[in-house]
């Protein structure tokens, strides 16, 4: 039995991609579903794009962030399955059948119920429970850094069955579940507001479940300053959520234990490298190709994802960037956030 589902879509300024995120949605072999869109206050022309699908416009009167947007939508929604996901995404054939499925799956499991001490989240055992999916390895457009990026986040999303978060662009959720929940906080940092939401679920008891086969097509269009600034960006407010949630060195999603490996092999190779040229010293060298092959071997199951998505051309490549050059943005957004996190929190909060 399929059941109603809300597809939630916040939207500013998306006229780049929101027809097309729509037109999936629409797309033949879909039914039981409303789709809800609130429209951030954008100032190009997305809302009239937006008008020319049969779905509810919602437009807010100010731009008022992601958060805002999302919880508004579910003011606004009658289903009974609520899914989130963003205006640079395209459902695949079978996403939402696939959407009830896994709903339907944990629908009766006694386990999936909120854990004593823990108050009821709601009526039955999949109002506690968040389920999410992720992108396709090979995004809309499929350029190497677009494609890196997707690699890169369909791996580190999918490699937990419980993550440690359920990311918005595929979030599976039950409205009494979320409205419990109070929503995603309307106060908080401009991204990884997700994060904070599944912390907060998990610690009122729910479980966090990933599901494959719940996939959406990203469309990124990447280039090499693109995906350098979205590193730094990510890595910044990532490290400032990180220090005041004191778990910093957590395997979490993107920000996984590969990835911070990865960091500081590099900025440790430099410094040797640096000690090489000064002192002209063979030990330097053996010390920077151990922490390389050590670094190799700690992302190992990553690089191979490579590997299996487009061959080994595409993964020296990928791995070169990946090593060489992806941790100075990474490193330089961690150090960005460590200062401001430490100069704010001194005279006030953070968020």
């Amino acid at each position: 039995m399929n059941k109603r589902i809300s597809v939630i879509i916040p939207n500013y300024n998306g006229a780049l991609t929101i027809g097309k995120c729509l037109e999936s949605v629409f797309s033949p072999g879909h039914d039981s579903f409303e789709v809800i869109v609130v429209d951030d206050c954008s100032d190009d022309n997305s809302a009239e794009i937006i008008k020319n699908f049969p779905c509810r416009l919602i437009r807010l009167n100010k731009h008022s962030g992601a958060s805002r947007a999302r919880n508004t939508g579910v003011q606004n929604s009658d289903g009974e399955i609520l899914f989130f996901i963003d205006a640079d995404c395209i459902l695949q054939k079978d996403t939402l059948f696939q959407v009830n499925k896994a709903f339907m799956e944990y629908l009766d499991k006694k386990d999936m119920l909120p854990s004593p001490p823990h108050p009821p989240l709601g009526k039955g055992g999949h109002r506690g429970v968040v389920i999410g999916g992720t992108y396709t390895r090979v995004p809309y457009d499929d350029t190497f850094f677009s494609t890196f990026q997707s690699i890169f986040v369909n791996y580190s999303e999918t490699k937990k069955k419980e993550p440690d978060y359920i990311a918005t662009h595929a979030m599976v959720i039950d409205p009494i579940l979320f409205k419990n929940s109070g929503g995603f906080s309307e106060d908080f940092l401009p991204i990884i507001e997700d994060v904070e939401f599944s912390h907060r679920l998990r610690k009122s008891g729910a479980r966090l479940i990933i599901n494959p086969e719940i996939l959406v097509r990203h469309i990124f269009n990447f280039t090499l300053w693109k995906s350098l600034k979205n590193a730094f960006r990510k890595s910044k407010y990532w490290t400032i959520y990180s220090l005041k949630n004191r778990d910093l060195f957590k395997d979490s999603g993107t920000a996984s234990i590969e990835l911070k490996t990865n960091v500081v092999s590099f900025f440790l190779m430099s410094s040797l490298a640096l000690f090489f040229l000064s002192f002209n010293h063979i030990a330097f060298l053996i010390s920077i190709f151990l922490i390389f092959i050590l670094n190799i071997y700690i992302n190992r199951n990553f690089l191979a994802a490579f590997y299996e998505t487009k061959g080994i051309s595409f993964t020296i490549l990928a791995t070169f960037f990946y090593a060489m050059i992806y941790p100075l943005a990474v490193g330089a957004g961690s150090f960005t956030g460590m200062l401001k996190y430490y100069l704010t929190s001194k005279h006030k909060k953070v968020f």
